[in-house]
């Protein structure tokens, strides 16, 4: 091989290296905000916060940059910058803001975890079990009926009040949209001659939707899980904002303004940097969600 066709085929197999992603800023920037946003998440207690349950109502309603007094552990007091002002219980938004996204982040992570594996299932069962689409489908027919919000609050309303409480609560009214989808996939692979084929070959039915059903439902499910994970940090602070969510006393978004709503008009900040995040998270995830399904439908693919 010469050295000119040497290089014209390292060239090419270069090209097909490159990540495609790294072409669309659609799906680059959201994810490298989103991955800012896990960072943040991670490096709470490094990232010159304090406390976020730290009281001092001598500092109430405190403008951002305002510089008052902290009180170390050994006792000491220290100058503190409050980069983003006070609560009305004298509380740093910043650490509060800072130490919320953990709660934002983790609820959406895990709802679209739960929602998108009980959807999975039930919808192969609800697709590929002929006699059991009906039953399983009138149940889905009815948790949709209900808004999502009034079933996540009536769900919370019988436990106690938690993490665990507010994921398995927003999980629900979740599922049945994934169910939705997954039973349209299979119901339209299992006409399909391979299909069919491995029936006749005696495929134990575990095995064939693991080896045939399964793969066609990855792409559409990670589409689907970016809008339940989007809408599940939505929900979550809705439910804080209405005081039927995250306690008031682990910090989170939705909280957090739900604290400074009463002091809107005078302090906005209160409600303003974690209304930020919340729209800014989001947006991020619902970009990132429509960059990836035109990017994994072959049909949308061929028309850009």
């Amino acid at each position: 091989m010469s050295d000119r066709a040497q290089t014209q085929t390292f060239s090419a197999l270069a090209k097909l290296r490159v990540p495609n992603a790294a072409r669309e800023p659609a799906i680059v920037i959201p994810a490298v905000i989103l991955g800012l946003m896990v960072l943040i998440a991670i490096l709470a207690p490094w990232l010159g916060t304090i406390d976020p349950a730290l009281l001092d109502p001598t500092q109430r309603n405190k403008l951002p940059g305002f510089v008052g007094q902290i009180t170390l552990p050994d006792g000491a007091k220290a100058a503190y910058t409050y980069h983003m002002g006070t609560d009305n219980l004298g509380r740093d938004i910043y650490s509060r803001v800072i130490y919320g996204t953990r709660v934002s982040l983790i609820i959406g992570a895990l709802v679209a975890v739960f929602a998108t594996a009980f959807g999975l299932a039930i919808g192969m069962v609800a697709g590929y079990v002929r006699w059991s689409d009906g039953l399983i489908m009138r149940i889905m027919d009815g948790l949709m009926a209900i808004p999502p919000i009034l079933l996540a609050i009536a769900l919370v309303s019988l436990s106690r009040a938690g993490l665990t409480a507010v994921i398995v609560a927003i999980s629900i009214p979740e599922i049945p949209r994934v169910v939705r989808l997954v039973r349209a996939i299979v119901l339209s692979i299992r006409e399909e001659p391979y299909v069919e084929a491995a029936v006749t070959a005696g495929t134990p039915t575990p095995i064939l939707l693991f080896r045939h059903v399964l793969p066609n439902c990855i792409a559409p499910l990670i589409v689907q899980a970016t809008f339940v994970a989007a809408s599940a940090i939505l929900v979550e602070s809705i439910l804080s904002f209405l005081g039927v969510g995250i306690p008031p006393e682990v910090p989170s978004w939705g909280n957090i303004m739900s604290a400074g709503r009463q002091y809107f008009r005078l302090f906005p900040h209160n409600m303003l940097y974690p209304g930020v995040c919340i729209a800014v998270t989001v947006l991020c995830v619902n970009i990132l969600g429509d960059a990836l399904r035109d990017r994994l439908d072959p049909k949308l693919r061929k028309r850009v």
